[in-house]
């Protein structure tokens, strides 16, 4: 049997994801609770819309690589977050470990259905400044900033057209 093109794959993959997509929504609706796959969701998304490559299983400190004019590449780390209508508007977004090799870090922005709002990208040194400013435990301990500050350090990458 042939192997799949790069375009069937894909094809595949955003099938897959739409049925991924369904089932956490309904999981959602009988329980109240996420069925814990954002952040796949997110990793995808990013790839897909801003043509990045996704980094090998498991690897320690980012999930993709985007391919620089000039030959260089970028270690980006993404983190996604659902926003549900009703929930909070600032919400925390996963943590940030300083210690593990990156470029820069991307926030995907999901709404109710799981399909991406925005996208917001800041830099390694950025966030850093940000996790070590003082007043903030959760910053500062747990590598846990809030969308609003995140937001702040980082720039829009993308947007919904």
């Amino acid at each position: 049997m042939p192997e799949a093109s790069k375009d069937e794959r894909e094809g595949e993959l955003l099938e897959l994801l739409a049925q991924a997509k369904v089932l956490a929504r309904r999981y959602r609706q009988l329980t109240g609770r996420p069925l814990g796959i954002t952040g796949e969701i997110a990793e995808y998304e990013a790839v897909r819309l801003l043509k990045l490559e996704l980094a090998p299983v498991r690897e320690a400190g980012y999930d993709a690589i985007e391919r620089l004019h000039g030959g260089g590449e970028k270690k980006i780390q993404i983190k996604g977050r659902c926003i549900l209508p009703g929930g909070s508007k600032n919400p925390t977004i996963g943590r940030i470990d300083l210690q593990q090799p990156f470029d820069s870090v991307l926030l995907v922005v999901l709404d109710e259905n799981f399909d991406a709002t925005v996208i917001y990208e800041s830099t390694k040194d950025a966030v850093t400044r940000e996790l070590e400013a003082e007043g903030s435990r959760a910053r500062n301990e747990r590598g846990s900033l809030q969308l609003n500050r995140f937001r702040r350090c980082g720039v829009e990458r993308w947007a919904t057209p």
